[in-house]
């Protein structure tokens, strides 16, 4: 299985559209443009296929994260008391 199958699935699993993986990646700093999206979503044998590469899915799953849970809420330092 392909990274590009993988994104598909995620895709069709969460019911998004190229709005909203644009501004999930956008919650990780990535930026894509609709075009360059749509390549990662057609067939092998189109001509303007691309393949969707490791960084592209990794920041994907990160703002989907994000997206899903919210932010990550800053750490707190707990300090042991010294006995």
């Amino acid at each position: 299985m392909t990274n590009n199958d993988i994104f598909k699935k995620l895709r069709v699993a969460h019911q998004l559209r190229d709005d909203d993986i644009i501004k999930i990646l956008a919650l990780v700093d990535f930026r894509i443009s609709k075009s360059e999206l749509g390549a990662f979503f057609r067939r092998e044998d189109h001509p303007k296929y691309m393949e969707c590469g490791d960084q592209i899915l990794r920041n994907f799953l990160n703002g989907l994260v994000i997206h899903l849970r919210g932010p990550m809420p800053p750490k707190q330092n707990k300090k042991k008391p010294n006995n």
